[in-house]
């Protein structure tokens, strides 16, 4: 986030050294005061732009786009990440302490040195302006886990960068790893809470319905705050608490409403001077009110589904608040666009969490004690489970499984698309015995590849519920007790080789049900096609026999052979012997579709 000067953020969350120290230089500096290497500086370095020397030492003109520059402050600002507490930058000062400006542009330095940290380092970017020249000051958080440039580590030692390797990094950082900022305290009293943030966290704390939860909210504003450990030994508010119940003066959420993508904008909420509670309950209401909702008949019983599950829409949202880097000013972004809800937060994965592995990788926060807290007041699942209800609550109604993916910022986007309900889908899954299996994410998982890709095996199912294979294997033995309308719900097929992984199914009975269901609701569901299946388990399996693609679509072997045959005339399969006869004959698999 770009930003003009520190005024930005007008609550001040605990101490904060760095940024008292950048203020005092930035006044010397005003003042006309050289600050050179005799000034005492701990957490602040002073840059100029490398490249604007000449040979003769004169300075020149400052560049916009300056590489080498970006190649110097990305190696510069990485060394204060890894140090304890961060550092910050002024770029701008030459060095020997004049002013000299520069003329770098914020936005794409701060993007530059991202790419050029290995998409590690996220820096705040403020800008200022002392006696006439423009200064930049980079603010680098301090960092979980060891930034390289250049392949290189390096950590500050007196006000020097030095390197080390990443076992050493490690051992003289561990304690600080498990460091939380949101958990540290404030400046801000306990009486600083808002009244309207402690009446909105009593009525969600009461919406829940659970015994404690009641007791809880009937507990006063002082008592309340500590049950709920927001507040400090010394009497004051946590940052976690500062967020929640005073706010940051600057927005922590903007939610924007649009009937389609490129449409102008139909509602927008984007606050100052609020709580984070505060903002989550008018944004939530917000969804909710642009949420369509249709009926939905179970047997006898008819309920009530949104287009997007609230739950699965409040969990990307608040993930987007508890876990971001409030270290940068610019507020977490709700965009709801037609049937799209799109959440996009400050900062990147950390942890070692990806795209292909956050369902099931041990879940860490930046902000444990904002997580907690916002557990506590049940607007969020408990650590590691929220994704988990997420993903589930869109499959269980037809929907893709959210997007949840880093992107250049960097920051963290979870997109969740909410298409027409599933009707014949949702029915289906209720008639499944026992009745909790539709609930096992999992299984969910599992049976809507079956749905979309006709087959799969062990290897195929640890990438679709993110896991070992070994996981994979316990999931579909699970599975396969499952029964639906008395019948088996997924079957293994026949016909694949001795001494390899076994292959599922849905069964007859699974599908014809779920046909039927469609039917009633006048649903056309695209099957995968006889050609699309052999195609793909042929690719995978690398062979593909009659007998196993006759197992696979629930046809009789004479009646596949010309799939086959069309296969091998579009390059895809080869016979595995010229008479294409005989006991064990097969198609071996050779390319991509022509």
């Amino acid at each position: 986030m770009i930003r003009e000067g520190w005024e930005a953020m007008p609550i001040l969350f605990g101490a904060d050294p760095i940024q008292t120290e950048v203020q005092v230089i930035l006044a010397a500096l005003a003042d006309g005061k050289v600050i050179d290497d005799a000034v005492e500086r701990q957490y602040v370095d002073l840059k100029e732009e490398h490249g604007r020397r000449d040979r003769q030492g004169g300075i020149g003109p400052s560049s916009p786009r300056n590489q080498e520059a970006a190649q110097e402050l990305a190696a510069a600002a990485a060394c204060m990440a890894n140090t304890p507490g961060g550092g910050a930058l002024i770029v701008g000062v030459s060095d020997d302490g004049q002013l000299i400006g520069t003329d770098l542009e914020a936005e794409w330095l701060r993007h530059r040195m991202w790419e050029l940290s290995g998409k590690a380092l996220t820096v705040d970017v403020a800008t200022h302006e002392v006696s006439g020249r423009r200064l930049l000051v980079l603010r680098a958080p301090q960092a979980l886990e060891p930034i390289r440039v250049n392949g290189k580590i390096r950590w500050r030692v007196g006000t020097n960068c030095v390197e080390i390797d990443a076992h050493t990094w490690h051992a003289r950082r561990m304690a600080d790893l498990n460091f939380d900022w949101s958990s540290e305290e404030s400046s801000v009293p306990v009486e600083a809470a808002r009244p309207v943030a402690l009446e909105l966290a009593r009525e969600l704390l009461r919406a829940s319905g659970e015994d404690h939860s009641e007791e809880l909210a009937a507990d006063t504003d002082r008592s309340l705050l500590r049950r709920l450990n927001v507040v400090s030994p010394g009497g004051r508010l946590t940052n976690a608490g500062v967020i929640a119940f005073v706010g940051r003066g600057d927005p922590g959420l903007d939610y924007v409403r649009r009937a389609q993508a490129g449409g102008d904008s139909l509602s927008r909420l984007r606050r100052p001077d609020r709580s984070l509670i505060e903002e989550l309950v008018e944004v939530f209401q917000a969804v909710d009110a642009n949420t369509p909702t249709i009926h939905v008949q179970h047997g006898l019983v008819i309920g009530q589904q949104r287009e997007i599950p609230r739950r699965a829409a409040r969990e990307a949202i608040v993930n987007g608040v508890a876990h971001r880097e409030w270290g940068v000013s610019e507020p977490t972004l709700v965009e709801h666009v037609g049937r799209l809800l799109r959440v996009t937060s400050p900062g990147g994965f950390i942890g070692g969490v990806t795209t292909d592995n956050i369902i099931t990788h041990p879940s860490r926060s930046r902000n444990r004690a904002l997580a907690e807290l916002l557990a506590a007041l049940r607007v969020a699942e408990r650590e590691g489970i929220g994704v988990d209800r997420m993903v589930a609550d869109m499959v269980s109604v037809g929907h893709p499984a959210p997007v949840i993916e880093e992107v250049p910022g960097p920051y963290v986007r979870a997109e969740l698309i909410g298409d027409d309900l599933d009707v014949g889908w949702i029915q289906w899954l209720h008639s499944i015995d026992p009745a909790n299996e539709a609930d096992d994410l999992n299984s969910l998982l599992i049976l809507r590849q079956l749905v979309v890709t006709g087959w799969i095996d062990p290897l195929r199912a640890a990438t679709t519920i993110q896991d070992t294979v070994s996981a994979a294997f316990g999931a579909l033995a699970k599975l396969s007790r499952a029964s639906i309308v008395g019948a088996p719900i997924v079957e293994t097929i026949i016909g694949s080789p001795d001494g390899t992984d076994p292959v599922w199914r849905l069964s007859h009975a699974g599908a014809d049900l779920l046909r039927r269901l469609d039917g009633q609701v006048n649903r056309t569901r695209v099957w995968p096609s006889r050609e699309r299946v052999a195609a793909s388990y042929a690719k995978a399996r690398g062979r593909i026999s009659s007998t196993e693609l006759a197992s696979l679509v629930g046809a009789y072997a004479s009646n596949v052979g010309t799939v086959l045959k069309r296969l091998e005339e579009d390059g895809v399969l080869a016979p595995s012997r010229a008479s294409r006869r005989g006991t064990g004959f097969y198609y071996r698999y050779i390319g991509e579709p022509a």
